[in-house]
This record gives structure tokens, C-alpha cells and sequence, in this order.
């Protein structure tokens, strides 16, 4: 077996950042066989929030679209519900802090939890706390959603490109709506709602479709946003799919490869005629 090149590895250095990947060198072992590889990584950064002077959290993220993060982490965590309580919003030049004006205040949590997975997901919410089970008429067939996973698939531009990165999606059962890509999951739903409120576009009675594990926070941000229907190519986690029991929540999993797990929520699901 060829012997790696000691002087390669301390000449690796990264070089440029360029839409959330970071351009570096890298060696390869195939075939027994040491390559130098051009190639990318997916960036991360610290993204610290300030809302009415304080600092509220410090996400690990992708640097990009952080004013959405910012938008749609207070809406998930049930802090405003529309632009009009914006006053003021601006990411800083380096995109490290994002200062969020409300045109309300806002009572300083006095703890956060931590949540688990890649990411180090974020929340102030009490998981325990009791939310009205979701009222609605949204119905979808297998073959849908496994067309929107598709979809989902297609639009990760990020992920073909260097892997290591989550990719979420707001749909109206047709089409999507929104995509967010970002090295934590947690944060894509962010993302979306962070975007859907920019843009005008409704959260509610949509299907929200996600790369990663479906854990009890993600669920909590689903159930913020109205979404009935959560789609994952992976995982839920046992937390998660007790609170879409009790929260009316069609939760699928493991979406991919022709098959589909219906956990939660079975009596939305269409299946034959």
C-alpha cells in the first residue's frame, strides 16, 4: 500500500467559502492508493440571535439565509406570528449575529434544552406542555408523498454537491413550496418558516418533508407551523411519535425506495381506491 505524503496533509488548507461550502484539499484512499482531492465541505458557523438588545441564542449553522433562521426560530418557539411584529431585522456584515427589533417585548427565557442530534437543535419549549391536536382535511396517498420525497431529493443542490447536509421542504401536496438546506436539520425547519413568513406564504395545512430524523423538537416546530403531515426519509424517534398521537399529526417515515411507515395519523393516508 502507498504511504501517505505526511507533507500533503499539513499543506491542506481551506481555502474559500462559497454558498455554505468551503472549498479544500483532501486525501482519498481507494484501491489501496493515496489521492490528493479538490473538493468541498459543507460550512458551518456560529449564528448568534439578539432580539430588543439581548442575546437570545447562538446557533451552529450554514451561513446562509440566516435571516430566515433568525425569523423562523422565534416563530417556531411561539415568540411573533407575522412580520408586523418586526420592526427591525439585520443580519451583520460578517453573518455572525443576526439583531431582531420586536415591536412587542419578550420574556427572557430562563432556560433552554439542548436537543439532541447533529446540529445541536435548539429550543425554550417545554416539551411536556399541552397544544390542541391539529384540526385538518389535508388527506395524501402513498404515491404522493413518495413523488414529493422525490422532489425533495432533486431540490437538495447542496447535499449532491458535497453531502453532510439536511434538506426540508414546505408543500401544498403537489409541489414545493419552499426548500431549506442547512448542516442541522432543526435549523431547515427554521428556515422554512423563517421564509414562509418573508414571503407570504401560509404554514398551515401544508406537508412538511425532511432528510433527517424526526425528533420530539422537530415535531413541536411542525405542529408550530400548522403542517398536519411530517415526511421523513428517515427515522422518528419514540418521543416524537407519542406527541403525534396525541397531537393529530399523520407522522411517515423511512419514505423512500417504493415503501413508507405510517407511525401516526394512518386515517390520512389514502391507500387504493
Amino acid at each position: 500500500m502507498t504511504q501517505m505524503n505526511t507533507d500533503k496533509e499539513t499543506d491542506l488548507q481551506v481555502r474559500v467559502a462559497l454558498d455554505g461550502i468551503v472549498s479544500t484539499e483532501y486525501q482519498q484512499v481507494k484501491g489501496g492508493e493515496w489521492t490528493l482531492v479538490d473538493g468541498g465541505v459543507p460550512q458551518e458557523a456560529a449564528l448568534s440571535i439578539y432580539v430588543n438588545g439581548f442575546e437570545l441564542a447562538t446557533y451552529m449553522c450554514m451561513p446562509r439565509q440566516q435571516d430566515a433562521l433568525a425569523l423562523g426560530f422565534l416563530a417556531n418557539e411561539g415568540l411573533i406570528a407575522s412580520m408586523d411584529e418586526v420592526k427591525v431585522l439585520h443580519v451583520c456584515a460578517r453573518g455572525t449575529c443576526a439583531d431582531v427589533w420586536l415591536s412587542h417585548a419578550i420574556e427572557r427565557p430562563s432556560r433552554s434544552i439542548v436537543t439532541s442530534g447533529c446540529g445541536g437543535g435548539l429550543t425554550f419549549e417545554d416539551l411536556s406542555v399541552q397544544m390542541e391536536p391539529l384540526e385538518s382535511c389535508v388527506r395524501v396517498t402513498p404515491g404522493q408523498v413518495l413523488g414529493l420525497m422525490r422532489q425533495l431529493y432533486s431540490a437538495g443542490q447542496l447535499y449532491r454537491t458535497v453531502r453532510g447536509i439536511h434538506t426540508s421542504a414546505l408543500s401544498d401536496g403537489e409541489r414545493l413550496l419552499l426548500v431549506a438546506e442547512d448542516v442541522g436539520r432543526h435549523n431547515t425547519l427554521d428556515k422554512l418558516r423563517g421564509l414562509a413568513l418573508m414571503q407570504g406564504i401560509e404554514t398551515r395545512d401544508r406537508v412538511l418533508l425532511s432528510s433527517g430524523r424526526v425528533s420530539s423538537d422537530m415535531l413541536v416546530k411542525a405542529v408550530r407551523m400548522g403542517a398536519p403531515v411530517v415526511v421523513s426519509r428517515t427515522s422518528p424517534t419514540s418521543l416524537s411519535v407519542g406527541l403525534a398521537r396525541a397531537w393529530g399529526v399523520t407522522l411517515i417515515g423511512y419514505a423512500r425506495a417504493g415503501r413508507m411507515n405510517v407511525y401516526a395519523g394512518a386515517d390520512r393516508v389514502r391507500v387504493g381506491s
